[in-house]
């Protein structure tokens, strides 16, 4: 009885360290890790054992025995990772063969460092620093409630992902490490007053600028990015207002990844389905007035260049109505006879299965629809359809449709007082250290994580061995003396902050904020129901007990253990 690694794997990592006899791969030292779009347990090599279990932060890993209907297919993804051998066979267990990658022990001490944004490459480069003794970490965020995209770009529906920020939080709460939420740097504070209470400054601020399609007739009304529409629905305070108009019967997402299919599985999705989740209340009720019927999925490639994950389409063919037209079925069939990779072949069988898309249906549906180069986006005064031609012809198809979103990637944003590459769209850096692009010289005490280091690639925990890499390069240069002392002690810092943004949001504030959202989630059988604007946020945060009560609790709790 083998476990398996379902849809909802964020490649952490932990369950790889956790596992007695090295039966799941890529692990995080493997070349393929980064890139490959899960983890996959071995059923020859497997023992049973359930450490891997326990280890996953988000709940991804269930015996094959205890698999729903939808998991069931991951039994075959997992296998079919690994060379064919017999059913009956079992591997000896064998010791471990991925080494834990370990940061560099600290020569002397103490090390304080600030971290910019609180997304998953921050939490996992706290926890790494936090690992050892005299290490001092402040966690900086623009908003008052942490974890960026677990909380503000996950799918509602996929409440198993969320489930990482109990692994976060366990994070926020140990010795050492304090939020500043609601200050943004670069407004309440500049880079070199950051370094001026700190050795280092690692920025984990993601990439969030989305990529934009350069043709005619975007930005008309009715036009926006899938990512705007994945901020709305989660509440993100800064578009949880977005007028998103969902009274026409046809929606176009231009692009086929992972985030399209969020999209468009949401806007197909049952309300009261939805209603379970911790969508926004906003979202919530226009998705109940909502007149969409079909979701097209454009992409400009063939099925078999479709970059969405096969998890991803497991998951969107397992819980919604998708088809495909007469065209794309027949190209799905050429691909079938000629791609080999395992992975590849294992998308083009599922879509193979699709229905036709000329067949009535009584649901909203998603039409995947493949080789279509947009040339410009219909109507006057707002959206109204797409122009496409067929990809290496002069062929048109035309799509009506009432709102048209793009969804072709993302890019970072410049950082005051750092480098930029303006192609790649990241800081320029090696294995973390922030380079100069004149000098090409290391940036004394500055360093990066997450996308804003190596471009939007990778899933939630792909950033754990980002974050690795990065605190590796900034503890050796600790240790060789290479970072400046800070000037100012810590409390000074504090007093910096509170004096620049009165409004700061510290732990408890957040604990009060997700005690709230939580209460009012439990009221209407829900897992939280966000405050979506910072007023909102701000008011539950003051419920918190105040800062010196705080103290003197911490203290006695301290004493108590």
């Amino acid at each position: 009885m083998p476990h398996v690694i379902t849809q909802s794997c964020c490649s952490d990592g932990s369950c790889v360290y956790a596992c007695p006899v090295n039966c799941i791969h890529p692990t995080p030292d493997e070349p393929g890790f980064a890139t490959s779009e899960m983890l996959y347990i071995d059923p020859v090599a497997c023992v049973d054992c359930g450490a891997c279990v326990s280890a996953c932060p988000v709940g991804a890993i269930a015996p094959d025995t205890k698999l729903t209907a939808d998991q069931r297919p991951f039994v075959e993804v997992n296998a079919s990772y690994y060379p064919k051998r017999p059913t009956d066979q079992k591997l000896p267990p064998t010791s471990k063969l991925a080494p834990v990658i370990p940061a560099p022990r600290l020569r002397h001490g103490p090390l304080s460092v600030a971290i910019v944004g609180s997304g998953p490459a921050a939490m996992y480069a706290a926890d790494e620093l936090l690992t050892q003794q005299g290490v001092r970490v402040n966690v900086f965020e623009k908003l008052p409630t942490p974890y960026g995209l677990v909380r503000a770009g996950v799918a509602p529906d996929h409440q198993s992902t969320k489930r990482v920020t109990a692994l976060f939080d366990r994070i926020a709460n140990r010795r050492g490490f304090r939020f500043y939420l609601n200050v943004e740097v670069g407004r309440h504070l500049s880079h070199a007053e950051l370094l001026a209470h700190h050795h280092a400054v690692i920025y984990a601020s993601g990439a969030p600028n989305d990529r934009r399609l350069d043709i005619d007739g975007m930005g008309l009304p009715g036009t926006a990015t899938a990512t705007e529409v994945v901020a709305w629905y989660n509440g993100h305070p800064e578009f949880a207002d977005l007028a998103i108009d969902l009274s026409h019967q046809r929606v176009v997402i231009i692009g086929n990844g992972n985030v399209a299919l969020d999209v468009a599985r949401v806007l197909t999705a049952d309300p009261d389905e939805l209603a379970r989740t911790d969508i926004s209340d906003r979202a919530l009720k226009a998705l109940r007035c909502s007149r969409v019927q079909e979701v097209v999925i454009a992409a400009r490639r063939g099925p078999a260049q479709s970059a969405f994950t096969l998890p991803e389409l497991i998951g969107l063919t397992t819980t919604a109505d998708v088809v495909l037209d007469t065209q794309d079925r027949e190209l799905v069939r050429h691909e079938l006879a000629t791609v080999s990779d395992t992975v590849t072949r294992r998308k083009l069988e599922i879509l193979s299965k699709l229905v036709d898309g000329s067949s009535a249906s009584s649901r909203p549906r998603i039409r995947l629809a493949y080789r279509l180069t947009p040339r410009r986006v219909l109507g006057r005064r707002r959206a109204s359809g797409v122009e496409f031609c067929v990809t290496g012809t002069d062929r048109v198809r035309e799509f009506e449709a009432g709102l048209v979103l793009t969804s072709i990637g993302y890019r970072g944003k410049p950082i005051r007082d750092l480098p930029f590459d303006d192609d790649a769209g990241v800081v320029p850096n090696d294995r973390g250290r922030v380079i100069d692009l004149t000098s090409g010289q290391p940036v004394p005490g500055a360093y990066v994580a997450g996308w804003i280091k190596r471009g939007p690639t990778g899933f939630i925990g792909t950033n754990k061995s980002c974050a690795q890499q990065t605190v590796q390069q900034l503890v050796e240069d600790f240790n060789a003396g290479l970072l400046a002392e800070p000037i100012s002690k810590a409390s000074a810092l504090d007093k910096l902050v509170r004096e620049r943004q009165p409004d700061l949001v510290d732990a408890a504030g957040w604990r009060a904020i997700d005690a709230a959202e939580t209460a009012r989630g439990s009221a209407e059988g829900r897992p939280r129901n966000k405050f979506t604007s910072i007023t909102d946020m701000l008011a539950a945060a003051e419920s918190a007990p105040p800062r010196p009560l705080r103290q003197r609790l911490a203290t006695r709790l301290r004493e108590l253990a």
